[in-house]
């Protein structure tokens, strides 16, 4: 029996038997035959998403940057180690049901104060006992060594404080504020200006980490 196809059948079938192909989704029902229907085709589609689940959309330039950027900006290539750090700060602000523009902030803030590195103890070139990614103090009660060199504690205490810190929910407004402000008014830094030229490369990471923009080749395994 002659099957007839539309072309959008065709592509669409098509294109389920590639991806089948590359992830090595079974589709025994289909290899009998090189002209699927359209239920077979979208049975192997079904069974992909089941497997590598559904793409999260990138967030728009708006929730990123709500305000206009308006500091000198620093941009480099960021390293794989930069991404990970920066995947860590994203996953712990989406678990916490935090919006992109907190994404932002976080990450723009620990490009100021590491580079976007999960920093130890320095030795003679530490300030005081900070270390992590938000170089966060044990003296000062952010936590202990262990935990603010958890990229994911460390986060948290970052967005929620801790009981003698003020963590960047804690601000009123904080939403509404350009970026070096909040980030100075939980850092409470020496330099509390420096945070704005982060802006942009922090949502260039953060979009590369949902597969756009102009660093989403070097993070194609980190991908939303």
């Amino acid at each position: 029996m002659t099957r007839k196809l539309t072309r959008l059948q065709t592509l669409f079938t098509g294109g389920a038997f590639a991806l089948a192909a590359v992830l090595g989704a079974p589709a025994p029902a289909l290899a009998a035959d090189t002209t699927p229907t359209t239920d077979q085709a979208a049975a192997v589609v079904e069974q992909i998403t089941a497997q590598t689940g559904p793409q999260t959309a990138a967030p728009s330039a708006e929730e990123l940057h709500p305000l206009p950027i308006t500091a000198e900006q620093k941009t480099f290539t960021p390293t794989k180690e930069q991404l990970e750090n920066a995947k860590a700060i994203v996953d712990t602000a989406k678990e916490m049901g935090l919006p992109p523009r907190a994404w932002t902030i976080a990450v723009a803030t620990s490009l100021q104060e590491t580079n976007l590195r999960n920093l130890g103890h320095l030795g003679d070139r530490n300030d005081h006992d900070s270390q992590g990614l938000f170089q966060q103090r044990p003296s000062s009660g952010w936590g202990t060594v262990e935990q603010i060199t958890d990229p994911h504690y460390a986060t948290k205490a970052f967005f929620d404080g801790t009981s003698t810190n003020r963590g960047l929910l804690d601000i009123n407004g904080w939403q509404d504020m350009p970026l070096t402000q909040a980030a100075q008014k939980v850092q409470v830094s020496a330099y509390p200006n420096h945070y704005a030229k982060h802006e942009k490369q922090a949502g260039d990471i953060i979009n590369a980490l949902h597969g756009t923009g102009p660093h989403a080749d070097l993070a194609t395994d980190l991908r939303y």
